[in-house]
């Protein structure tokens, strides 16, 4: 009996940490897919090339998952599921990633890991928008979200308009500092690439968005997965012909080039958006986007071991805003959690963060995402057929 209770407090304790242990995992794929694929391009990778063979490897990692792991569960696809992966196809692996890549590259890698800090203040904005979340300023929780948003935009906009004198803040051996002097971009590319950062978030929250409700339709991380990688191959292959015009940028070799491609496809495409849908469903959108300064942090410190490069002070002290701004409303949300299971449980008003205890079948009723009444039987058919 003790044996049991004990195993069972196991269980429980390692349910709870999952969400938590995957998210950090992703943060240090994420930081080395940042280092791998700024040396890409000094090598002369194309960013829009990138996003297609990024995809591929994904698609050809991931499918046969999915055909095998959810051919008994995976719902049937109709026209409306089809469009809304065709559009999470295009945010993410084409919108998102290529406005990222270009603002990396106008900026750094530490730069562009700490703006990704604000896209939990964006993504609350956008579930504003959509009716996901709700604010009654009355409550402190939900003033420290309208706060927390606030500070986070203005440490966005300390980040983009003021650059400040350049720190070592860790000794490199990665360039010589004839390299780092020459590669150090304009004022006019850091203001540019620094706008395209924030763009790259806008696409990302609204990926973060439309999954919610797509997997509410379609609860098949796997396929969700296949589907929006296989489909980003086509739509970045579009993109790649319309500003790519030089079909050599299409050549590999056996280098760096090769090694993002397969790397990025592997653990920030395939890995990373299942892993993302799952705890999407089980703890909410913010809480997956709460992770960031980790990333910001371990790509710090590669960049300047592995890049040398320079951090600017205006990017230290727009990243402590962002980071202040962020945890306030990460705070915000896990008031929410509490306010919402007292008030009674599987409600649907918010993307919350939760206890994310349950498993099985049960997470389908965690899903707390607020839709149109149209959408609301859809979504319970759905539920049951996948159940039965």
């Amino acid at each position: 009996m003790t044996d049991q209770n004990a195993s069972g407090g196991f269980s429980s304790m390692l349910r709870k940490i999952k969400p938590y242990l995957a998210m950090v995992s992703l943060q240090f794929g994420y930081s080395g897919m940042y280092i791998i694929t700024m040396v890409s391009f000094k090598h002369g990778m194309s960013h829009w090339v990138l996003s297609v063979y990024r995809h591929v490897v994904a698609t050809l990692v991931m499918a046969p998952f999915a055909l095998v792991l959810e051919r008994k569960i995976r719902p049937k696809m109709t026209l409306p599921i089809f469009l809304r992966l065709a559009l999470l196809g295009f945010l993410e692996p084409v919108l998102d990633q290529n406005l990222y890549n270009m603002g990396m590259k106008s900026t750094s890698t530490t730069f562009a890991s700490a703006t990704i800090n604000v896209l939990p203040a964006i993504t609350f904005i956008m579930a504003l928008i959509f009716r996901l979340e709700s604010v009654n300023l009355k409550k402190i929780h939900s003033l420290a979200k309208v706060i927390g948003t606030a500070v986070t935009v203005s440490g966005a906009m300390v980040m983009t308009l003021y650059k400040g004198p350049a720190l070592q803040i860790i000794k490199g051996q990665g360039a010589s500092h004839h390299d780092s002097a020459s590669t150090e971009p304009s004022e006019q590319n850091w203001v540019l690439g620094t706008l395209m950062l924030i763009a790259s978030c806008g696409g990302w929250a609204s990926f973060f968005i439309l999954q919610s409700f797509t997997l509410k339709m379609y609860p098949a991380e796997l396929s969700v997965t296949a589907w929006i990688c296989f489909l980003g191959i086509f739509e970045g292959a579009i993109a790649t012909f319309i500003f790519e015009r030089d079909m050599s940028v299409w050549s590999l070799g056996w280098d760096s080039r090769l090694l993002a491609c397969v790397y990025s496809g592997v653990v920030c495409s395939g890995m990373a958006y299942y892993v993302q849908g799952v705890v999407t469903r089980e703890r909410g959108p913010v809480f997956v986007t709460s992770f960031s300064p980790l990333c910001m942090i371990i790509t710090a410190a590669l960049g300047s071991i592995v890049l040398a490069e320079q951090t600017h002070l205006g990017s230290i002290i727009g990243a402590i805003i962002i980071v202040c701004g962020l945890y306030t409303v990460v705070w915000g949300k896990s008031k929410d959690s509490v306010n919402t299971t007292d008030a009674g449980k599987g409600e649907g008003q918010e993307l919350p963060i939760k206890d994310g205890t349950r498993s099985g079948s049960d997470i389908f009723d965690s899903i707390e995402v607020n839709v149109p009444g149209e959408m609301k039987g859809a979504g319970k058919n759905v539920q049951s057929s996948a159940r039965s």
